[in-house]
């Protein structure tokens, strides 16, 4: 038995538990070394941190195995292309604001745990995430078309067009992209559509999260200026009390008047 007392054995857990997402080698070093060494204290308390330290060991080793999975498509073309890049948009559907494509380009020998859609991370994990892939990524860019810009063309039409702007942007450039469902028409570059590709490729699901929290630091913003619209919660979907808002107050400039038409 460990001549530290619980309080100390806890403690040194908890230290353990404070590494950063992409110190997940050391952490996982630090969880085997920490069970080993607490494994034959019967004490209850050291019994039932050695028990979560396990648990945290497994979940770890569960996630890489899961983000090791999305990179096949990057390692099944890597061979051939030197900067492949994922795309994909946010804000297909809100009724106000912008739709925001990106373009990621991530490095071949990185893993960045936790990634996925944007939708299944949550905001905290999304803004850490979106401040490592902007500090490992080989390239990263941004493509924004406006509510007047989908007015007036058509959201399908801009939504290609943002991502297209996105692509092009990347410095190093793209020489293949991976996109979510479909090819970006007029993109002169090898490409690969992938059905929920934000699910099943690193690259995308990359992109995925520095999009939607582009967009959601932009309706955060847009919030200040009008706040009796709840942007800041409802990020510019139809959520009951924006619809009634747009009943009540009509609609403020940055709503899609094209979206709206059965609120006004």
């Amino acid at each position: 038995m460990s001549t530290l007392s619980i309080g100390d054995i806890k403690n040194k857990y908890k230290d353990i538990t404070s590494f950063g997402i992409m110190q997940y080698e050391e952490e996982m070093k630090a969880l085997k070394d920490f069970i080993e060494e607490f494994s034959d204290d019967e004490r209850s308390g050291v019994m039932s941190t050695t028990k979560s330290a396990s648990k945290r060991l497994a979940a770890l080793e569960n996630e890489l195995a899961r983000v090791q999975k999305m990179t096949a498509y990057e390692k099944k073309y890597s061979g051939e292309y030197d900067f492949i890049c994922g795309v994909d948009e946010v804000g297909r559907g809100p009724l106000a604001g912008p739709i925001v494509t990106a373009a990621v380009i991530l490095p071949k020998d990185k893993i960045i745990p936790y990634l996925n859609d944007s939708k299944q991370v949550n905001e905290k994990r999304r803004e850490e995430l979106y401040d490592i892939i902007h500090e490992v990524a080989v390239s990263v860019a941004v493509g924004i078309r406006s509510e007047r810009d989908i007015d007036d063309y058509g959201i399908g039409v801009m939504d290609s067009a943002a991502m297209k702007d996105a692509v092009l942007e990347l410095d190093p450039k793209a020489d293949m992209v991976l996109v979510d469902a479909f090819k970006i028409p007029g993109l002169d570059l090898p490409q690969v559509p992938i059905i929920k590709g934000d699910t099943l490729s690193v690259s995308i699901a990359a992109a995925s999260i520095v999009a939607k929290v582009t967009r959601d630091r932009m309706m955060d913003e847009f919030a200040k200026l009008y706040p009796e619209y709840g942007f800041d919660s409802n990020k510019g979907y139809g959520s009951a009390k924006h619809i009634e808002a747009i009943k009540t107050l009509g609609p403020c400039p940055i709503h899609r008047r094209s979206f709206i038409k059965n609120f006004v």
